[in-house]
């Protein structure tokens, strides 16, 4: 399972309260376009994030879930793209040196037809993708650090 990972000059405890503003969302996860609600009490396990996936007029509304959370090291969701099916996203975050954070994302299609792809297949889907992702979520961790 390939794995998207970028290191930030913030300690974990900052880096995941970026996680933790799911308003923040469609701000770097590739793909999502606009967050329309997020649950009270997010990222506790069970709260959700309505968002709409895809480039107008091809909109496609749907949630991500939490699925499990354990602050400021990990983060597991399960995101799901209306007929497409879902899938399992991890976050972790390590602090490798004092003051910097990194953090990897691992993603597998978890349920309707997407879970029929190979693994290899899927990486090769995911990879280049979560890769974008964890970067604009660095510029923005680094970005709300200097505030």
């Amino acid at each position: 399972m390939l794995t998207a990972e970028v290191t930030v000059p913030v300690e974990p405890a900052a880096a995941f309260a970026t996680l933790a503003d799911g308003w923040l969302y469609a701000s770097w996860v590739v793909g999502a376009s606009h967050i329309g609600a997020v649950d009270p009490g997010w990222p506790a396990v069970g709260s959700r994030i309505h968002y709409r996936f895809g480039l107008w007029p091809v909109l496609i509304s749907d949630t991500t879930v939490v699925r499990v959370v354990d602050p400021p090291h990990r983060l597991e969701l399960e995101a799901r793209l209306w007929s497409v099916g879902s899938a399992w996203i991890r976050l972790t975050l390590t602090e490798p040196e004092p003051g910097h954070t990194t953090i990897r994302m691992t993603e597998r299609a978890s349920g309707g037809p997407a879970r029929l792809i190979p693994g290899p297949a899927q990486d090769v889907v995911f990879a280049a993708r979560n890769q974008e992702s964890l970067d604009r979520l660095a510029a923005l961790i680094r970005a709300r650090a200097q505030r």
